[in-house]
């Protein structure tokens, strides 16, 4: 006997994978897009740089806002279960492909609706939990829609990039400090980290000025941060422990460190020196992408409902992404070769923790394979039955 599925079921299930794909192929679309350009910005020949121009021109736009603040603006939306909360990353999932179509202005404006309607959200997560994590989530969205103001109306483009990545260092910290509020600190830690954060702030607001001041204050808050965090996480003790909380652990304490090296290098490129690119990168890859590894085998199965099957070859994407670091931002540094392939090594590392993360599922859908429905016999298995045939 054939049993078909129930037709409620099909149209609960179509819509639901329609919605899914809304997010998920611009999502990924900005990620190869914003990977392609930064590849070719490092000097890696890719085939088809024409088309990828708009990659390359939008590359921090791409991976910032299109990217990264759609998949925060999602995590968020699913946290207050309200269909409204999906316009933001709806917006900002739209910004990426029209930036990759060559329409700047549109992208532009896009953005700004995206992190306006963060924000909104952000003030409805406060109104419900008022504390000092959520707060500092409002703080951050904040952070992302003054940037986008700046960068839409095309003004104080100094600033854009530091209030851009203040979003993604302030977004994490938050999460931290959610993580860490039951531990004991210091009396002063908590005012310290105000401190350094409003530092923070402000260098990214004054970056739009002219003069080092700027650029000096907001590398110093990133130092201060990351002292911070490696002084008061509980990564210090988890590290120590085993399975996924020991990775979570070697993540954020290797992020953490990568924060403060790129703080050292803002400073001394606002003052003069070469350092730019450890500058950017230790902030977006060495912090952002390794805190991202880290959160992912615990983020992806509550907003995604993926079940994940946590293993060691978690640790190769991880090793790969920090080796290639090294190299980008050290060897790399002196000769031209080797930056091209630490940013080889950077984009293999994302590959790889893709595979790792759609294996990890596999394995965990193979070791735990759904319930087969109960079979359901048919009128006429029932008329013999009572037949006696």
């Amino acid at each position: 006997m054939v049993v078909t599925a129930r037709p409620g079921l099909q149209r609960r299930r179509a819509p639901r994978l329609t919605s899914k794909l809304v997010f998920v192929l611009p999502v990924v679309a900005a990620l190869v897009a914003g990977v392609a350009g930064g590849l070719v910005r490092a000097g890696v020949g890719l085939p088809g740089t024409r088309w990828l121009g708009a990659a390359v021109a939008g590359h921090a736009f791409l991976m910032i806002c299109a990217f990264m603040g759609t998949v925060i603006a999602i995590e968020r939306a699913v946290a207050v279960k309200h269909a409204l909360a999906f316009a933001g990353p709806l917006a900002s999932a739209l910004a990426g492909i029209a930036m990759l179509l060559g329409a700047a202005s549109a992208a532009r404006g896009l953005a700004l609706v995206a992190s306006a309607a963060f924000v909104v959200v952000n003030v409805v997560v406060v109104r419900r939990q008022r504390a000092a994590h959520t707060v500092l989530l409002l703080v951050a969205a904040l952070a992302w829609f003054a940037g986008c103001v700046l960068y839409t109306l095309n003004v104080g483009a100094a600033a854009v990039v530091p209030l851009w990545f203040s979003f993604l260092v302030l977004t994490i910290a938050a999460e931290r400090l959610e993580m860490t509020r039951l531990m004991r600190r210091r009396p002063g830690a908590s005012r310290a980290l105000q401190a350094i954060l409003c530092g923070l702030l402000a260098g990214a607001a004054l970056s739009a000025f002219e003069g080092p001041f700027g650029g000096v204050v907001f590398g110093l808050s990133l130092m201060g941060l990351a002292t911070w965090l490696l002084r008061f996480d509980i990564a210090r003790r988890t590290v120590h422990a085993s399975g996924l909380s020991r990775y979570m652990a070697t993540c954020l304490l290797l992020g953490y460190g990568w924060l403060f090296a790129a703080g050292l290098a803002w400073v001394l490129t606002t003052l003069g020196a070469a350092c730019i690119d450890l500058a950017l990168h230790g902030v977006a890859l060495g912090f952002v992408f390794s805190m991202m590894l880290g959160h992912a085998p615990v983020i992806l199965p509550a907003v995604a409902r993926m079940k994940l099957q946590f293993g060691r070859a978690y640790y190769v994407p991880l090793v790969l992404l920090h080796a290639s670091l090294v190299v980008r931002l050290g060897w790399g540094h002196f000769q031209r070769p080797a930056f091209a392939a630490g940013a080889i090594g950077n984009a293999l590392a994302l590959l790889v923790f893709a595979f790792t993360v759609a294996g990890s599922a596999l394995l965990w859908r193979a070791k735990n394979p759904l319930p087969r429905a109960p079979r359901r016999a048919n009128r006429l298995e029932g008329t013999d039955r009572a037949a006696g045939r």
